[in-house]
């Protein structure tokens, strides 16, 4: 039985050429970038090059390439480092309701230091209001965190309007862009962020390793004390087998992104209208234009998605029902409760993430078996029974 991977989201398979250049790396350079001797000096250079690789996949200045363990710690940087930095101008920070655990589990730990947080609501398919933005503003005002591109339900946020309206008001924007980076063209400069977080595992590299963008003049206090490593701002020998993967991604990606985002977003809307089709009561979550060229998520009626997604695996499809950091968790996604959708139908809910190796044929063994196994699981449950009835 083939093996269909559609959980792109949770991570992606090393590509080739970065496990290339990783392997070519831990063959020929071992010393510590940080060092001075000639067995450093090959280091530091590997480690310039990947910062350059990053930086022209953001169009950022490769001094403003910080590089972390991933995501999670990109974000926590990003939020507690504004916070401890500016805490002697104020206390308050806006968010949505919508954001990945790292940024609401950071704010979490925040409020218990006195900060004050203010979540704002999302439309139903999930948008923030630039106004709404603006509304919350106070003079208390530090940061301003919204993510660029929902990890769940794919919809694309409105981020250089807001950071427009954080520019004008004196006040630090960041954008979690972990599930945009390498799948959409991504630009610091038109974005108008101070800070943006990403993640390699998300666009062909390596797990573990991440960057957060950094520009010039942003007060963020360092998390890690020690060393003088990434100009100060993140102390300890840097992962630089990883990095040098993350730098070669970054690359690829830079070359690859428009035509992996028409193919991609090709094999989504095959998938999209056969769902549709082959399956009632089904809805499609997100913004309708506004939204990732590779993610589909999408809600099942009289269902619960846990159980589809095994019988799924059970046929070798691989598939997620919400975001990996918040798999095994009994509760509904946060992300869809927020967009105003009731508990019952989110929780039958899959996420489908598309890569470079999906085909066609891999949609259409999809829209194959998935009819059956959701007819299967109604005629088990008694609110489809009910309902039918």
């Amino acid at each position: 039985m083939a093996f269909i991977y559609l959980d792109h989201q949770s991570n992606t398979p090393l590509h080739p050429l970065v496990k290339e250049a990783m392997i070519h790396h831990m063959e020929t350079i071992f010393g510590n970038p940080s060092s001075d001797h000639q067995a450093g000096q090959p280091a530091a250079q590997a480690l310039d090059l990947a910062r350059s690789r990053v930086a022209a996949l953001l169009n950022a200045n490769p001094q403003e390439v910080v590089f972390t363990s991933g995501g999670t710690e990109s974000v926590n940087q990003a939020i507690k480092g504004v916070a401890i930095g500016l805490r002697e101008k104020g206390r308050h920070i806006i968010t949505s309701n919508i954001e990945h655990k790292s940024v609401l589990n950071s704010l979490r730990t925040l409020r218990l230091l006195d900060y004050r947080v203010t979540s704002l609501d999302v439309d139903a398919h999930g948008l923030v209001d630039p106004a709404a933005v603006e509304r919350a503003i106070t003079p208390e005002t530090i940061l301003i965190s919204v993510m660029l591109a929902n990890n769940e339900i794919g919809t694309i946020e409105p981020i250089a309007e807001i950071a427009q309206i954080a520019k004008k008001h004196k006040i630090v924007m960041h954008t979690d862009a972990v599930a945009a980076v390498g799948n959409l063209p991504v630009d610091v400069q038109e974005l108008g962020v101070n800070l943006l977080s990403l993640a390699a595992n998300q666009f062909y590299g390596p797990p573990g390793v991440g960057a957060l963008y950094v520009r010039k003049g942003t007060p963020v206090w360092p998390l890690l004390d020690g060393g003088t490593q990434e100009n100060k701002r993140r102390a300890g020998t840097e992962n630089l087998i990883s990095i040098v993967g993350l730098g070669m991604a970054a690359e690829l990606a830079k070359n690859a992104i428009p035509e992996r985002q028409v193919r991609l977003r090709a094999l989504k809307e095959r998938l999209e209208q056969g769902l549709k089709a082959g399956i009632p009561d089904i809805h499609i979550n997100g913004h309708p234009t506004r939204n990732l060229p590779h993610l589909l998520s999408v809600s099942v009626e009289y269902i619960e998605g846990e159980s589809l997604m095994l019988m799924l695996d059970d046929e070798g499809i691989v598939v997620a029902t919400r975001s990996a950091c918040a798999s095994g968790s009994l509760r509904a996604s946060h992300v869809l409760i927020g967009t105003g959708m009731d508990f019952a139908t989110a929780q039958g809910t899959l996420v489908f993430t598309l890569g470079e190796e999906n085909t066609a044929g891999d949609i259409d063994r999809v829209l194959e078996v998935m009819p059956g196994i959701v007819q299967n699981l109604r005629d088990m449950s008694p609110i489809y029974k009910k309902s039918a009835g």
